[in-house]
């Protein structure tokens, strides 16, 4: 007979330590390779990009960017033509055309691009209707954001959705189709195109309008590359005592875990790392439209500090136009002013102090991470048969030593083009001069491919009569003189109208533009007007 042995039971209690040190290994594990991802997934190198308002007066001058920190710029704002709805234009004031023709918009794009910088462009606003807010036609609304994408080349946009557009979920539908399927397009060309979403945000976080875009975007097929918070304006959403930064810190806390709620409701789950690259800041610098709210340069020095420390993407401001100390002729500092901060910036730049650690790019490839400088490369000199201007390809005369230049001419020379800022002979345009102000020219950007000769009109012999130095001319009178038309200003007798080239100011005659001599000759102008004026 044999020898039984009892058996040996396991015990509820060791069974349940069992499963709990099971359950923390895989938790540990599945949380370790999270942490392993999320340190090795490679995302954008953090970029600032300070918005411009291209139809603000006075015009702030991008093109020729003040420090580094201002050398990309979100211009803005593109939105719906008042009489067309599926046409853009800038704020409503100017087509695309007339933007090229009037701001030398264009232009002036490229010249900040010949000086390593780059532009995007924001759609929308508070002010105006975005263009799907207004055009209900899917086609038309995709093309006039594709109008606008291939005009300035862009490889990343800004979608700045607020106030009735942000709670009009029909024209959130349609603007998601249109961007998802210019998306698309753009990728089959090989020109990628990245979008954020600009969105106004509390200390707790996205509004339920505001989350309810962000879903309504990825739902219609839009890639993200990520969400901007307007840190700014909080109104009574500021608690008492608060600080703008830690506003727009914990504004940036809250989005973040919202953002991973929505991503995960569509099946997407992404890191925190990610996420923080993901979600950018923009702050109103200095006096905000709310009265009291102040955003101080030591304001701008915590939040960026928050964004380095937690790898926040991107950085912007509003707006590069107002980042400088007011002056003394502006009266008051507590009315939100398109040119001035309103407060006292001590020579400092908000730009600057925001941009620390944002090194980057905003059309850099998101799949790419740079970590070192680009090694330099030197250029030979052009030849001067490379520097020879075609009068056939120039859009403004070509620059001749012989001929005396006023206020507001414009040439051509060595392929760029020139605006003189007072009266000028014999000066060449790029003489390499140390300070700028000792140029009668100023540089507006290169000629653009394709461009022509812009016609000069001329009128039938007789139209007006030759000055005659004894007669007498009043207000209004017009007379050709050496092949040029002219207008008495006041009344003048003995006065050379060659005196204009010389001192505009002070001659009593104007020299007429073509435009109005095309007047005179029954055609419309050559240059398009806005249709309202730019402020």
């Amino acid at each position: 007979m044999s020898k039984r042995f009892p058996g040996r039971r396991l015990s509820v209690v060791r069974l349940v330590g069992v499963i709990v040190v099971v359950v923390g290994l895989v938790f540990a594990g599945v949380q370790g390779w999270r942490w392993l991802v999320d340190e090795r997934t490679p995302t954008p190198q953090p970029w600032l990009a300070g918005y411009v308002d291209v139809t603000a007066t006075p015009a702030y001058a991008f093109e020729t960017p003040v420090s580094k920190a201002a050398s990309n710029v979100v211009l803005s704002f593109v939105v719906a033509d008042k009489t067309n709805a599926c046409v853009p234009s800038w704020g409503t004031y100017y087509s695309l055309d007339q933007a090229e023709a009037s701001l030398d918009l264009d232009r002036r794009i490229a010249r900040l691009q010949q000086q390593g910088g780059s532009a995007m462009v924001s759609f929308g606003g508070q002010a105006n209707s975005e263009l799907a807010t207004v055009c209900t036609d899917a086609d038309a609304l995709q093309a006039a954001y594709a109008q606008v994408v291939t005009r300035y080349s862009l490889s990343t946009i800004d979608l700045d959705i607020e106030g009735s557009d942000l709670t009009d979920t029909a024209s959130g539908a349609r603007r998601a189709t249109a961007i998802a399927a210019l998306q698309k397009a753009q990728e089959a060309e090989g020109k990628p195109l990245a979008v954020w979403l600009t969105l106004p945000v509390s200390p707790t976080g996205l509004t339920a309008d505001g989350t309810a875009a962000v879903s309504q975007m990825l739902a219609g097929g839009v890639d993200l590359a990520g969400v901007n918070l307007m840190t700014m304006d909080y109104g009574g959403a500021l608690a008492a005592g608060q600080s703008m930064s830690a506003a727009s810190i914990a504004a940036l806390q809250a989005t973040h875990d919202q953002l991973h709620t929505i991503y995960a409701q569509r099946g997407v789950e992404l890191s925190s790392k990610t996420l923080w690259n993901k979600l950018g800041a923009t702050p109103m610098i200095g006096q905000n439209d709310v009265p009291g709210e102040i955003f101080s340069l030591d304001d701008a020095s915590a939040l960026n500090a928050f964004a380095v420390a937690n790898g926040v993407g991107r950085m912007s401001l509003w707006s590069l136009n107002r980042d400088q100390t007011c002056s003394a002729n502006y009266p008051d500092v507590t009315q939100v002013s398109d040119s001035c901060s309103g407060v006292n910036q001590n020579g400092q730049s908000f730009a600057t102090v925001l941009a620390a650690g944002f090194s980057g790019n905003p059309n850099e490839s998101s799949d790419t991470v740079t970590t070192s400088e680009p090694t330099p490369t030197s250029t030979p000199a052009p030849s001067a048969s490379a520097l020879a201007d075609d009068p056939a390809t120039s859009p403004y005369q070509i620059w001749s030593p012989d001929v005396a230049y006023t206020a507001g001419t414009r040439v051509v020379w060595h392929h760029n083009v020139y605006v003189a800022k007072y009266y000028t002979m014999g000066d060449l345009p790029d003489d390499p001069v140390v300070q700028a102000s000792a140029t009668p020219w100023q540089l507006v950007g290169p000629v653009l491919p394709g461009e022509t000769p812009a016609p000069v009109s001329t009128l039938p012999p007789g139209t007006y009569p030759d000055w005659s130095g004894t007669q007498v001319y009043t207000q209004g009178d017009r007379v050709n003189f050496d092949g040029g038309y002219y207008e008495a200003k006041w009344w003048t007798q003995g006065n050379s109208p060659a005196a204009a080239a010389a001192n505009d100011g002070s001659s009593p005659w104007a020299k007429l533009t073509d435009d109005q001599v095309r007047a005179v000759l029954g055609l419309p102008p050559l240059t398009p007007q806005p249709t309202a004026p730019a402020g």
